[in-house]
């Protein structure tokens, strides 16, 4: 693993990684982490029961976000692994869009898109099966959400103590690509983010 720390966007921004740390995570293939300049140990915690930041206190969830039609293992092992050192719960995120042509239909034919839904639903839990069966002291909550994967995994980087993504191996020297998702979150979310690269 590799650590890097980041100047912050804002107060509440993600992280500006520079030429290094951009170069880093798109050519390396171990699990990169990029925190925040100024982290302290508490920000990952829940806070104390007067509303302060404690160390003391639970570990916050790790978020995982996921792309099921490609291979997941390498995130989701990367994250479970986290989330079971860190005595703490799993929120796995999964964000689809209906096909571009069906759109309009699924619109007038409300039972046809939730059946969709149910069908993206339950193949996430397949994909979390034999994790759950592995990590069971791991509460994993799974979540298929319709919508911008960025927007979803933002929204649930607010209630975490680490975002984990993914990022496609590319072996071509020139190519610094890391994928949209990946490039919205390291620059969106207000904790740490671990960028697992995968096949």
């Amino acid at each position: 693993m590799l650590v890097l720390g980041s100047r912050a966007l804002s107060g509440v921004g993600g992280f500006l990684a520079g030429s290094v740390g951009h170069a880093v995570v798109a050519h390396t293939e171990v699990p990169v982490v990029l925190v925040r300049a100024g982290e302290q140990a508490d920000d990952e915690h829940e806070r104390d029961p007067f509303g302060h930041p404690s160390a003391a206190t639970r570990f916050r969830s790790v978020v995982a976000g996921i792309d099921i039609t490609n291979s997941a293992d390498a995130v989701l092992a990367f994250a479970f692994e986290e989330a079971d050192r860190r005595a703490t719960g799993l929120e796995v995120v999964h964000s689809w869009s209906p096909p571009p042509y069906s759109v309009y239909a699924l619109a007038a034919d409300p039972e046809r898109r939730d059946g969709m839904a149910r069908q993206q639903a339950a193949r996430l839990t397949d994909v979390l099966s034999p994790w759950r069966r592995k990590f069971p002291a791991v509460e994993a909550i799974a979540h298929s959400r319709v919508g911008s994967a960025a927007d979803h995994l933002g929204a649930a980087a607010l209630r975490a103590s680490l975002v984990v993504v993914g990022r496609r191996v590319r072996r071509h020297a020139l190519d610094t690509h890391i994928g949209p998702v990946t490039h919205a979150v390291l620059h969106h979310a207000p904790v740490p983010v671990a960028v697992v690269a995968h096949d």
